[in-house]
């Protein structure tokens, strides 16, 4: 990814509203949580429930920094569901979950400030 998608340089190029409403980011709860082995960066990888209409997608994350597996279980993030799938290692990782960088760059993940039902788009 270039440095602006990672939020380093300058902002993106201006978007249509139209555009925005191509990525649909969805909210989920981490069902399963375990250190992916083979990857080339720590990650961990994730399933998480997205309700009844997308059902369980797994997610492979670079947040070992800040996070541990078992303490992610049961929380919920948001992640982009209509990218295409992604062989990460022997791992195919279906959706992207999304987080900010902190000062040193590590990924700190974004999530609802209440509980959300699962499935929820962002808007």
């Amino acid at each position: 990814m270039s440095d602006s998608a990672h939020g380093k340089g300058g902002l993106a190029p201006q978007i249509a509203f139209d555009d925005f409403m191509k990525v649909d980011i969805r909210v989920g709860t981490v069902v399963t949580a375990q250190y992916l082995e083979g990857a080339r960066k720590p990650a961990i990888r994730l399933e998480i429930d997205f309700g009844p209409e997308i059902g369980m997608k797994k997610s492979s994350a670079q947040i070992t920094v800040h996070y541990k597996p078992e303490e992610l279980i049961g929380r919920q993030v948001a992640a982009v569901v209509n990218f295409p799938p992604r062989q990460i290692g022997k791992f195919m990782s279906q959706v992207l979950t999304l987080g900010f960088p902190d000062e040193k760059g590590e990924v700190v993940l974004i999530a609802p400030s209440r509980k959300v039902p699962n499935g929820g788009r962002l808007f």
